[in-house]
Order: C-alpha cells, then sequence, then structure tokens
C-alpha cells in the first residue's frame, strides 16, 4: 500500500485533537487558540502522507479528546486502528506519539 503515498485528501485519516485549555495552565483559555494554530502547523508533517491534523480547543467536554473520521465520517478506534495498520501504524503507539509530542510543544511555548 505504501506505493500509493501520499493518498487523496478523502481518502487520509483525519485526526481532530480537542486539547484542554487548562493543559496550558491558568491562563490557559486565553492562550489555547493560539496555541493550537502553532500545535496544528507544527503538526502538517507528521504523518502527512495518510494524515490530515484538526487541532483545536476542546470547548465541549461532551466531545471526545482525540476523534477520527475519514471524508467527514466518524470513524470508532478499531477502525482508526485498522486504517493505521494498513500503514503498519499501531494505534497506541499513533496516540502516545501524538500526547508526546503535544507535550514538548506545551513545554515550549510554556517556556518550560
Amino acid at each position: 500500500m505504501k506505493d500509493n503515498l501520499p493518498l487523496p485528501e478523502e481518502k487520509k485519516l483525519t485526526v481532530i485533537f480537542r486539547l484542554e485549555p487548562g493543559c496550558l495552565g491558568p491562563q490557559g483559555d486565553e492562550l489555547i487558540d493560539e496555541f493550537c494554530q502553532a500545535a496544528q502547523a507544527n503538526f502538517q508533517s507528521v504523518h502527512s502522507e495518510i494524515v490530515h491534523w484538526n487541532i483545536v480547543p476542546r470547548n465541549d467536554k461532551a466531545l471526545p479528546e482525540m476523534q477520527y473520521q475519514i471524508n467527514n465520517k466518524n470513524l470508532s478506534q478499531v477502525q482508526a486502528a485498522q486504517f493505521l495498520d494498513v500503514f503498519n501504524e499501531n494505534l497506541d503507539k499513533f496516540e502516545s506519539q501524538v500526547h508526546k509530542k503535544l507535550a514538548e510543544l506545551i513545554d515550549q511555548h510554556l517556556g518550560h
């Protein structure tokens, strides 16, 4: 399958990551929009051949922190894992890498 990369946009996995304002400290509500834009730009090259990123503030706690879609259709965790498996990626490892990268960006943003 790797011979067909990069995928057309409508076939890429969209990863919606909703970030809690509180992760940026007491002024998180004021910083979250700018941080999400910076994180979005930073993530554009991460798995760009198969993933489209959408990093946004988590203003609605009823929505999941991480959500997967293809062509605006929601996927279950199992479906997302199956998609990534086609490209020799593991969902748990993928999510762990996303969390680690975001933690590093937060530390940079806060000057730690």
